[in-house]
């Protein structure tokens, strides 16, 4: 099979890992020679039930009964859609309360940029230097790591950055500002959180001058940091928030939100102002239901918070330096790039699934499933510990 991937499949870099999947379940997944890995990284933290959870499972077979994909989105009401929208926006403050439903977290930073520029009528965007925010041409340009931007520019004009953290530069928004854009937690420079009420001061800059605040929570969202969503730890609510991945179960599916005053806004002048085929398809709004009825009738939040202290309770040696991020969006600190890729390629052969972040390459990704057993954490955390110890001998 991997000689078919290679050729017949376009690859996202030149030595892909390659492993042949058979199947999975929980928090395993298995090849196609019967041996098993411990997933820490939850396809880069999309699976937030972990693999073929019967809630999930179940919700998408009852609708594939029912009805597939009948009408572009927008046009009739679909129950698993609207159910799904009416049940976030109980669970989002206000004035968070309309939500458009795209197919992937990249599609939902489109639409929330357009939906800034079309509120303010201004066109100035911000984003942070190494933020990331998806890989379409309007979520690069508020890519904040020039080397992989450079070969496709042009992008869209009049977009600024910040340091993340730098309150200095919160200055730089201004009354020709349509919307700073951020994650809540940077993702691909290392799950860095915000310090010293950053996002507040953020906020209330933006207050001032009328630009929108929109928050990235496409990878801390849906109980990862131990609430619905990252920045319900910081005491501080968007003009739009944006969420993906975890959101599906391991549906691919993206969305944004925001006040239904501003989204109504892209109905009219022009009609359209977003539009997609796919974007709330029954099937994948069904599984984003049971995903967040299932994370929200239970205790996995809470229980991540309990599971983020066994991780940086076990994980203690010699070529840790550090514990970043929260919850279970976790990035383990290494000396360098080059004990990063052995630990993580020697545990994959041990059969533990860890991966690199984006930008920062000596972070070691641990972002498991939600419903992560403490018994498999510390399986985990055992062969990362025996790992790093082979790694000191033959060293």
């Amino acid at each position: 099979m991997n000689s078919d991937f290679l050729k017949y499949q376009a690859q996202t870099s030149p030595y892909p890992l390659g492993m042949e999947v058979s199947h999975a379940v929980g928090s395993y997944i298995y090849d196609t020679n019967s041996k098993k890995y411990l997933d820490f990284v939850a396809g880069v933290s999309a699976c937030a039930l972990g693999h073929q959870h019967p809630r999930v499972n179940q919700a998408i077979k009852d609708q594939l009964d029912k009805y597939s994909h009948v009408m572009v989105y927008g046009e009739y009401s679909q129950s698993p859609a609207v159910e799904y929208c009416k049940l976030l926006a109980s669970l989002l403050p206000a004035p968070l309360d309309k939500t458009y439903l795209v197919n992937s977290g990249t599609e939902a930073i489109e639409g929330a940029l357009k939906l800034a520029r079309r509120t303010t009528g201004r066109s100035q965007l911000i984003s942070c230097h190494n933020a990331y925010h998806g890989n379409t041409m309007g979520s690069m340009s508020v890519m904040g790591f020039e080397e992989r931007k450079q070969i496709f520019r042009p992008l869209i004009p009049d977009v600024d950055f910040i340091t993340f953290n730098n309150e200095d530069d919160l200055q730089k928004i201004t009354n020709k500002t349509a919307g700073i854009i951020l994650e809540t937690i940077q993702g691909g420079a290392g799950f860095i959180q915000p310090h010293n009420d950053f996002l507040k001061k953020v906020r209330q800059r933006c207050t001032e001058v009328g630009a929108m605040m929109i928050l990235d929570e496409i990878q801390p969202g849906f109980g990862r940091t131990g609430k619905l969503f990252g920045f319900q730890n910081y005491d501080v609510v968007p003009d739009i928030v944006v969420m993906g991945k975890g959101m599906g179960g391991g549906m691919p599916v993206g969305a944004f939100t925001a006040s239904s005053a501003m989204m109504e806004l892209l109905s009219h002048d022009p009609k359209l102002g977003h539009i997609t085929t796919f974007g709330g398809h029954p099937v994948i709004a069904s599984a984003c239901l049971a995903t967040l009825q299932e994370i929200t009738e239970t205790n996995l939040m809470a229980e991540a918070m309990e599971k983020e202290k066994l991780f940086r309770s076990l994980l203690v040696h010699p070529l840790i330096q550090a514990i970043r991020g929260k919850g279970l969006m976790l990035a383990v600190m290494t000396k360098s790039a080059d004990i990063t890729n052995e630990v993580i390629l020697k545990c994959q052969d041990k059969g533990l699934i860890l991966f690199w972040l984006l930008f920062e390459t000596c972070a070691i990704r641990i972002t498991p499933p939600l419903t992560i057993s403490e018994e498999e954490i510390r399986e985990g955390c055992s062969i990362i510990l025996e790992v790093m110890d082979e790694m000191m001998i033959e060293k």
